[in-house]
């Protein structure tokens, strides 16, 4: 499969563009609040697109529509019930559990919490938390590096290994060199990215 100039030429720029924000993340990174947590400094808007897009990417733009495409439009189902659920979890959690980690010794991750605010002095809460997120974020992070390698693949021709690792290496570098920083402004700049494409889509579809 052949790939044409320009097609390759905007995918180093992004390549180059995530990387660099992780450089510019790194330069703004003080200490180890700012890595965890970017100091806690973080505005609705990046805030509300990095969350979108570290949720919906994969799934919205890749798994979503192939669901529809095999099973048909009952699996809508999926989008419905994780709308539901993302909104409930912002409405009834997020708000709580940021003002709770920095009143419990300013927790940075949630075993921390956890082990702080029930006062877990055999440090197991903390153990099984941790465990539970390493299970679960591996899958979930799995899933995010394979829906890359997959758009690698049919992009550029590429053998689906080597993309894998092409895509995991761009992500681990700028989330290594910026921390949480790197990955909220990254994901705000893909999440502004899948808008337009979720709402370009469509229309050259239906022209063509």
């Amino acid at each position: 499969m052949s790939v044409s100039t320009p097609t390759l030429i905007t995918f180093l720029i992004y390549i180059a563009a995530m990387i660099l924000i992780g450089f510019i993340a790194y330069r703004a990174t003080k200490n180890f609040s700012d890595y965890i947590l970017g100091g806690r400094s973080l505005g609705s808007f990046v805030t509300a697109l990095s969350a979108g897009a570290s949720d919906m990417s994969g799934w919205l733009l890749m798994g979503l529509p192939g669901a529809i495409f095999v099973a048909g439009l009952s699996e809508s189902w999926i989008a419905i019930g994780l709308i539901i659920g993302a909104w409930l979890n912002w409405l009834f959690v997020a708000g709580r559990l940021r003002v709770h980690t920095e009143h419990n010794h300013n927790a940075l991750t949630l075993p921390g919490y956890f082990s702080h605010r029930f006062e877990d002095e055999s440090r197991m809460l903390r153990i099984f938390s941790a465990l539970v997120i390493l299970v679960f974020f591996t899958i979930y992070c799995a899933s995010g590096v394979v829906a890359g390698a997959r758009l690698f693949e049919s992009t550029f021709g590429m053998p689906y290994e080597y993309a894998l690792w092409v895509g995991a290496a761009a992500t681990i570098l700028y989330v290594f060199i910026g921390g949480f920083l790197a990955v909220s402004w990254t994901d705000t700049v893909q999440a502004t990215l899948m808008i337009f494409a979720l709402l370009i889509t469509p229309v050259f579809v239906i022209l063509a």
